[in-house]
C-alpha cells in the first residue's frame, strides 16, 4: 500500500491550512448521539485530522430536530476538549428553516446564531449553502463584512452555478470584498458531471479550493451495497442503492475493487484518493457515524495510486 502521513493543505487562496479529508458532520445529532460524535470527533483529531464541516441546517430534515443540531454537538465538543485553536470549522448559511436563503439579514442572523450553537469567536470558512436569486451584491457584501468583523476568517459556496460564481467572484473583485475561496459541489466517481465542465473551470482559473461533498455517493463506493446484495441497515442507503441501476455502478466497483486489492485498502479508500488527486480538490467531505468507519476514510487520503489505477478508475466512471 503507497501512503504517507498527509500533510495540510492550503485552502485555496486562503490562509486556512487543512487536513486533506474534511470530517463530515451531517450525522452528529442525527444517526449519531452525542456520545457517539464525540467519540468520531475525537478519533478524527487524534489521527490529525482538524477540517470538520457541518451547516445550520443539520439536521433539520430528521423527526423532532429543528436545524443546528449537529452544530450544537460540535460546539459542546469544542468546550469540552478545549481545543478550538487546533479545529478549523466550515458551517452553511441558506437552508436553515428559519434562515433561509441569502438575504443580507438572513446571513447575519444566521451567522449569529451559528456562533452561539457552535459557542465560538470566529467561523473559519463560512459556506452559502445553496444559489438563489438574491444579487451577488447583497450576499457578497454580507459575507465581506462578516469578514471585516472578524466573525468569519474565509467565505466560500455550495451549490452553485459556475455562471453565479464567476459572477459573484468579479463583484467582490471590483469592489474589494471578501472573495470565494473554495466550492463544496456534489462530485465523486460516479457523479462527475456535477462538477467536472464549466465549473470547475471557473474554479481553477481563479485558484479556489473544491471540497466535494457526496464524496463516497451515500456511502455506494465504500462497496457495501452489491448487485444482488442483500440490504443495507442505513438511513442513505436508498439514495446509494440506485446507482446499481445504472450501467456506470457496478463497472465503477470492479474499479474500486482491483484497485482495492492492489492495495490491501477498502474500496472508499480508494474512492477517496480518487478524488483527493483530482485538479483543484484540497480535502473532500466524508462522514462517520461510528469509529470503526473512520480508518478506511482517513487511509483515502493517504492514499497515492499509480497512473495506470487513475486511468483505470477514469475509464469506469467516465
Amino acid at each position: 500500500m503507497t501512503t504517507g502521513n498527509p500533510s495540510r493543505v492550503r485552502l485555496g487562496t486562503s490562509d486556512l491550512s487543512v487536513h486533506p479529508l474534511s470530517l463530515g458532520g451531517n450525522v452528529f445529532g442525527w444517526t449519531a448521539d452525542e456520545q457517539q460524535s464525540f467519540a468520531v470527533l475525537d478519533a478524527y483529531a487524534a489521527a490529525g485530522g482538524n477540517f470538520v464541516d457541518t451547516a445550520d441546517f443539520y439536521s433539520a430534515w430528521a423527526p423532532g430536530n429543528t436545524g443546528g443540531e449537529s452544530e450544537t454537538v460540535i460546539g459542546d465538543w469544542l468546550r469540552s476538549r478545549g481545543n478550538r485553536g487546533d479545529i478549523v470549522i466550515a458551517t452553511k448559511v441558506g437552508l436553515h428553516p428559519e434562515a433561509s436563503g441569502l438575504g443580507a439579514a438572513t446571513i447575519k442572523a444566521a451567522a449569529e446564531a451559528s456562533l452561539r450553537r457552535l459557542g465560538v469567536d470566529h467561523i473559519d470558512l463560512y459556506y452559502t449553502h445553496r444559489d438563489d436569486d438574491t444579487p451577488v451584491e447583497e450576499f457578497v457584501t454580507a459575507l465581506d463584512e462578516l469578514v471585516r468583523a472578524g466573525k468569519v476568517r474565509a467565505v466560500a459556496a455550495s451549490n452553485i452555478s459556475a455562471e453565479r460564481l464567476a459572477e459573484a467572484l468579479a463583484f467582490a473583485e471590483r469592489e474589494g470584498l471578501a472573495k470565494y475561496v473554495a466550492v463544496q459541489p456534489h462530485y465523486n466517481l460516479v457523479s462527475r458531471g456535477t462538477f467536472e465542465g464549466p465549473l470547475a473551470e471557473v474554479v481553477a482559473e481563479h485558484g479556489l479550493a473544491t471540497v466535494p461533498y457526496y464524496a463516497l455517493a451515500s456511502g455506494f463506493l465504500t462497496g457495501k451495497y452489491r448487485p444482488g446484495g442483500t440490504g443495507v441497515e442505513s438511513a442513505r442507503a436508498e439514495g446509494a442503492a440506485r446507482y446499481l441501476a445504472e450501467p456506470r455502478g457496478p463497472r465503477v466497483l470492479d474499479a474500486l475493487d482491483s484497485v482495492a486489492a492492489d492495495h490491501g485498502v477498502e474500496p472508499a479508500s480508494v474512492a477517496l484518493a480518487w478524488l483527493t488527486a483530482r485538479p483543484t480538490v484540497a480535502a473532500p467531505i466524508a462522514s462517520a457515524r461510528t469509529v470503526d468507519q473512520l480508518p478506511p476514510l482517513l487511509a483515502g487520503a493517504a492514499l497515492k495510486l499509480t497512473p495506470e489505477q487513475t486511468a483505470l478508475l477514469d475509464e469506469a466512471s467516465a
